[in-house]
Parts: structure tokens; C-alpha cells; sequence
């Protein structure tokens, strides 16, 4: 059955549905990693203090009595979703299924897959090659009159936007590859778009990252290699439009 032949109270039915699984999943992954809460934000802060001055003993700091407890509740909500993602990702596409031609729906195990692989994949990309660089840059103007004191809530806050940011960034050559296969876009369009999708990108980064030039500019980086991957991606996966098919088909004669 196809969503437009739903009943719209069936329709908000399954949306729920969809969204109390993913609840239960995130739920699972944050008991998960709320057992490895120290673990975990230790991880998170190496970069931060292999960037900081020799002899800075005090690499966090918490100005609030509860501040610490809901740090490790927040740092373990985030692992939580990063350990559901792949549910997550399944039930949202379980969700479209339903309004997909039969022999597009096949295409929903590899796209689930590829979700998480690119979302997993930005947020290592953003802990391995960016925190180094952008931590060296921040921890850059501590001097004798300036300490670097940061509080694990501002810490934690500025961390998660630049994972999660990468990680949502890393999902454009997933979504170019759906939306061409649904003949949405095609890669002419993509090559025609392209000095609108580089300021577009810019101004996607600048909403998804902290506040500050160096970031925003590692974020667009890869962003601009990953519009050039998703050309390529349509153009060889995406449905083709008529004027494509037809040289396709006239090419196909010519070498016969």
C-alpha cells in the first residue's frame, strides 16, 4: 500500500510507530554507553588535551555543582543515538517504503547501510582531522595572561555540534543517491546547480558548526568533495531523463 492511498489517522499511525522504535533503540544505546559514560568522554576530550599548552593541569572544569552528572547524561545520549543510528536510518526508510515503486524499494538495505556508514563516518572524520586541527588553532592563544578554562559543558556542547554537523553533513551522497534514483535530480542538474550547492554548502556549514571561521571552512571542505562524489553518484545510479536515455540509446545503435 502506497501513502497516498493511506488514511491520513493510519498514516500518523505508522509515523509513531516508526518513531517509538527508534525511541526504544536510542533508549538501548544510552543505557549501553551511560555504563562506559567516563570512557567515553575521556575519548572525547584527548584531542583537546593533546592541544593544550605543556603543564595545563586542568584540562575541564565544571562551575555547577550538577554540571558534571549531566555531562556524562548528555555524552552518553549521544553515543546512544550514534549506537542506534542504524535503526534509526532503517526506520525512517521503512517509513517511505511504502510510497516506493516494488524495484525501488530494494534499494532500502543498501541505503540503511550506507546511512550509517557516512553518519558514523563524518563523526570520525570530525574527532580524527578536524578537533586536532581546530583545537591546536583555540588552544593557540592561551599566554600568560590568558588560561584556557573550559567548562565540560561548553566543552561537550561545542564537541557534539562539530560531530553531529559532520555526521548530518556526510549524508549528501546517500541522499543525491535516493533522490536520483527516484528521478528527482539528475547529474546535469547537479553540474548546472553547483555554484549555488558551494554557497548553499557554506551556509549549511556555518548553521551546523560553532560559531567560527576555521570550522566552518572544515566542514565545507569535505562538503564540496562530497557534492562532487554525489554528481558522479547520480550519473552513473540516478535515473536517467529522456535527453540522457535517448543519447544513451543512439550511442548503443551507433556501436552496434
Amino acid at each position: 500500500m502506497s501513502h497516498d492511498k493511506m488514511p491520513f489517522t493510519e498514516h500518523l499511525e505508522e509515523l509513531r510507530r516508526r518513531l517509538i522504535i527508534s525511541a526504544i533503540a536510542i533508549f538501548v544505546g544510552f543505557l549501553i554507553c551511560f555504563a562506559f559514560k567516563e570512557k567515553i568522554f575521556q575519548l572525547l576530550m584527548i584531542p583537546w588535551i593533546d592541544a593544550l599548552p605543556e603543564g595545563h593541569e586542568n584540562p575541564l572544569i565544571y562551575t555547577a555543582p550538577h554540571e558534571a552528572f549531566f555531562t556524562y547524561i548528555k555524552v552518553s545520549l549521544i553515543a546512544g543515538i550514534g549506537v542506534a543510528c542504524p535503526v534509526i536510518f532503517f526506520q525512517m526508510w521503512r517509513f517511505i517504503a511504502p510510497g516506493l515503486y516494488e524495484n525501488e524499494r530494494k534499494y532500502i538495505f543498501p541505503t540503511v547501510f550506507f546511512s550509517s556508514f557516512f553518519f558514523l563516518a563524518g563523526g570520525l572524520f570530525g574527532y580524527f582531522f578536524v578537533f586536532p586541527v581546530g583545537f591546536r588553532f583555540f588552544a593557540s592563544f592561551a599566554s600568560d595572561m590568558i588560561t584556557p578554562m573550559v567548562s565540560t559543558r561548553e566543552f561537550l556542547s561545542f564537541s557534539t555540534r562539530l560531530l553531529l554537523g559532520f555526521g548530518i553533513a556526510f549524508e549528501l551522497p546517500v541522499i543525491a543517491f535516493f533522490m536520483g534514483k527516484l528521478g528527482l535530480i539528475t547529474s546535469q542538474f547537479l553540474k548546472r546547480q553547483r555554484k549555488f550547492a558551494i554557497l548553499g554548502l557554506f551556509f549549511l556549514s556555518a548553521l551546523l558548526t560553532p560559531p567560527d571561521v576555521v570550522s566552518q571552512f572544515m566542514m565545507a571542505g569535505p562538503l564540496l568533495l562530497l557534492y562532487e562524489m554525489s554528481v558522479w553518484i547520480v550519473h552513473f545510479f540516478g535515473k536517467k531523463s529522456p535527453v540522457e536515455e535517448m543519447a544513451q540509446d543512439e550511442k548503443t545503435q551507433a556501436s552496434r
